[in-house]
């Protein structure tokens, strides 16, 4: 019988992989954007206005930044030690696509991973030049250098897809990847938790930027249960890690949101975030949406879980950036 060892949920921004001097290229974006923040549209200079009392200034200073960027290694440092200790045989990873693996044409509320083989390989130069400044430079934070293949599990995927379904899921089956780009989500798992030595894994991917198939926070946490559910009745004798990639509030940093998000997470009460209000949870903030199946599946187990940090990065006095969250599960908090 399979049992769920270990549960991770990290950030995976373009922040946590690039060094500050590069977070600022961004800015421009930030700038030019309506950015959706506690239920309204913002634009940049509104934000600054109505963010003026909270010190945002020296939070975004170069120095505060190196300080909080240097608090996320140590962080996701502490996260790969845990995943390396815990001797994993399989890992299901729970993160977003943001038009990597899927485009405009395809936009699965729902999507599974069967293939043997998962793809991460080296974009090509005409892809590279179309990404936008600030996430280009980010990209060797997600692909090694020549790419890799990681092994995939197939028939367990194909077993997580049916129980899934029969528990009233509808969910989209691929048994090879519609391109050879692995999502940012899943390649910063491989990359920094895992250290570039993967264990066979199952991608689960949740639509949680593109109208007007989101799945509801409701309907995130409902799959945890159903996942939990769908591990345990796995006939092999396998160490399972769930791991959550994304998050937390961004690309405007909402504070209070993400404690509302963690409070409820480490008091193992994961079924009230079911009623976060979706007005909230749009844009780079909609990636929490991967966090709440993995939560609620660890609280079938005896895992307890611990925060390792949490950090708000901001790059402007906009409040703009990202809030980077680290949690483990583990058999005893340490």
């Amino acid at each position: 019988m399979a049992e769920i060892v270990l549960g991770l949920a990290t950030s995976h921004g373009p922040m946590l992989v690039t060094e500050v001097s590069a977070w600022g290229l961004r800015l421009a974006a930030d700038r030019a954007q309506q950015h959706p923040w506690r239920g309204r549209h913002w634009s940049f200079d509104a934000l600054v206005g109505e963010r003026a009392d909270e010190n945002l200034d020296a939070q975004s200073h170069a120095d505060e930044q190196e300080a909080r960027r240097r608090r996320c290694l140590t962080a996701i440092e502490t996260l790969a030690d845990r995943f390396a200790a815990a001797r994993v045989d399989v890992a299901l990873i729970v993160g977003n696509d943001q038009e990597e693996m899927f485009d405009a044409r395809l936009t699965p509320a729902f999507a599974l991973y069967c293939g043997a083989t998962i793809p991460n390989h080296e974009l090509s130069p005409a892809r590279l030049a179309a990404l936008p400044p600030g996430i280009d430079v980010a990209v060797p934070g997600y692909i090694p250098s020549g790419g890799a293949d990681y092994a995939g599990a197939p028939d367990l995927a194909c077993q997580l897809g049916a129980a899934l379904t029969a528990a009233g899921f509808d969910i989209a089956v691929m048994h090879d990847a519609p391109k050879d780009e692995t999502p940012h989500a899943f390649g910063f798992v491989y990359r920094h938790l895992m250290r570039d030595r993967p264990v066979p894994s199952i991608l689960l991917l949740i639509n949680t930027f593109y109208p007007p198939n989101q799945p509801p926070a409701a309907r995130c946490v409902a799959l945890g249960k159903a996942l939990s559910a769908a591990i345990a009745d796995w006939p092999a004798d396998l160490r399972v890690a769930v791991i959550a990639s994304g998050g937390l509030s961004h690309f405007v940093i909402d504070e209070a949101l993400d404690h509302q998000v963690l409070d409820a997470i480490l008091g193992g009460e994961a079924e009230v975030l079911g009623s976060l209000d979706e007005a909230t949870l749009q844009s780079g903030s909609s990636e929490i949406k991967n966090w709440l199946p993995v939560a609620r599946a660890l609280e079938t187990t005896a895992l307890k879980p611990e925060l390792i940090d949490y950090v708000p990065c901001y790059r402007s006095a906009a409040g703009t950036g990202n809030a980077m969250g680290f949690v483990a599960w583990t058999e005893m908090a340490v």
